[in-house]
């Protein structure tokens, strides 16, 4: 009897235990007879297979159309000179960063097409990243490997993305220097095969930091003993970190060169007359000529709209520097940042700015606009989505960061917008990409505004409790 109870029980739990590898879910011929007229090698179906076999779906899709260049007029234009390069790496937040900053110096002083040093600050960022990752694990050490924010410290030990909050953490640390002081190198160029080496470094650094604590018997100890033994293990592990950080500054330093702490600048104008010449640090000539609070004087503007408008979010862990902040923004309405957006362009203020770029880019015009491509009538598929199922279903996020330079503005409403981008001077159109209105609202993420531009009401919202995101949320990847 008991065993006919059993047998039972098991004939109940077996679609249960088999739903999730068997039945009714497989393609069997039935399915596969209905999906197969979705092709129906009609002549038309002929063609385009023929089309299709070799050349790029984009390709084909170009809106014939859609073929004219934009108008390139725009009511309000930042002053820029000079289109800088990223080349291979990941660093477009930093090049963004100071394109923002050298153009408020090139419109201050009168400046040529000058440049400020990526490789200065990629140097410390990296260093501080590391760090970053190095003291992560030894503030998860009594958690098991196989935790959540373990297994993503060990994951991302190291990065060449980033976003703004690296940028106002590293210049209020380490300043700034012309791109003349510490020029780049091949490796700030071409970032993978030192990337590579230094997550090696740094991951086994990870180990032997997890290691040593396991080793120290401290978590089987209780009470005053435990108290003790912490703080000679906390000790100790800060002693094995900064022996990593050596090996890190080592390959740094070989790669990247060493950081200057002291340098001579010559200053020219525009029509390339002396002005000055005088001795800088890094941070007193950050002082001198920039001067501004990046900690406090901006604030980053989300548009997601698969989270509530009017609050404050923090990203757990995604910062540049631990002793730094967490990058916090405001989620916000389309309407009111283009507002903020186009009162900081008319004040001949640049931007930084980010978005999901890859979208509906034609590259050989420069121009990001929804009608470039028309992939529904060349696959016959109609796509729905709008951006909040785009941003829930991960088929969008932000991906680039640009300086945000330029609006088009008739009869009060923005027709479009401009970007400098990093991609060299012969990217796009004249190193810059042009966006269409409805592009910008699909496919834009996010702004950082002076406070200077943001409505009253709105910096009201900023004094809320941010509500913390997980460091893993794909929403805030780092920007590249």
């Amino acid at each position: 009897m008991n065993r006919i109870l059993l047998l039972a029980a098991m004939a109940a739990l077996m679609p249960m235990t088999m739903s999730a590898q068997t039945p009714d879910g497989g393609i069997t011929p039935e399915v596969m007879a209905r999906v197969s007229k979705g092709y129906t090698a009609s002549p038309s179906d002929k063609a385009l297979r023929n089309a299709l076999s070799g050349t790029a779906l984009n390709v084909l899709a170009t809106n014939a159309e859609n073929a004219a260049m934009i108008d390139t007029h725009f009511s309000d234009r930042v002053k820029t000179k000079g289109i800088t390069d990223q080349k291979s790496s990941g660093r477009c937040w930093l090049f963004t960063g100071m394109n923002v900053l050298r153009s408020k110096m090139i419109d201050k002083y009168d400046l040529g097409a000058f440049t400020i040093s990526q490789n200065y600050l990629f140097f410390y960022d990296q260093l501080e990243k590391s760090n970053l990752f190095l003291q992560g694990v030894i503030d998860t050490r009594q958690l098991p490997f196989e935790d959540r924010k373990v297994d993503w410290l060990f994951s991302n030990p190291l990065s060449d993305g980033g976003q703004f909050t690296g940028v106002s953490d590293l210049v209020m640390k380490y300043g700034i220097v012309p791109s003349e002081v510490m020029p780049e190198t091949y490796s700030s160029n071409n970032t993978a095969q030192m990337a590579t080496q230094l997550k090696n470094i740094l991951r086994q650094g990870g180990l032997k930091l997890r290691a040593a604590y396991d080793a120290s018997g401290v978590s089987s100890l209780s009470g005053k003993k435990a108290v003790a033994a912490e703080v000679q293990v906390s000790a100790e592990l800060q002693q094995t970190k900064a022996s990593v950080l050596t090996d890190v500054y080592r390959v740094f330093a070989l790669c990247l060169g060493v950081p200057p702490t002291e340098f001579e600048w010559t200053m020219h104008n525009s029509k390339n007359e002396f002005v000055s010449c005088e001795k800088y640090t890094p941070v007193s000539f950050y002082q001198k000529y920039v001067g501004d609070d990046l900690d406090g004087n901006y604030v980053m503007l989300m548009n997601d709209p698969s989270r509530e408008y009017g609050k404050v979010y923090e990203i757990d862990y995604d910062r540049h520097v631990y002793d730094g902040k967490n990058w916090v923004y405001l989620n916000l309405p389309m309407e009111q940042i283009e507002e903020i957006a186009a009162a900081s362009l008319k004040d001949n203020t640049a931007m930084y700015f980010s978005c999901d770029v890859g979208k509906f880019l034609n590259s050989s015009k420069g121009v990001l606009d929804l009608a470039n491509y028309d992939f529904e009538s060349l696959l016959g598929v109609e796509f729905t989505m709008d951006k909040k199922q785009r941003v829930l279903t991960h088929a969008s996020g932000s991906s680039h960061a640009m300086t945000l330079i330029a609006v088009d503005i008739k009869d009060g409403k923005p027709q479009k917008w401009m970007v400098e981008n990093s991609w060299g001077p012969s990217s796009g159109y004249q190193g810059n990409l042009i966006m269409t209105e409805q592009w910008f609202r699909e496919y834009m993420f996010r702004v950082v505004a002076e406070k200077k531009y943001v409505p009253a009401d709105v910096l009201k919202l900023l004094e809320q409790k941010p509500i913390q995101l997980p460091a893993w949320d794909p929403m805030f990847s780092p920007e590249m």
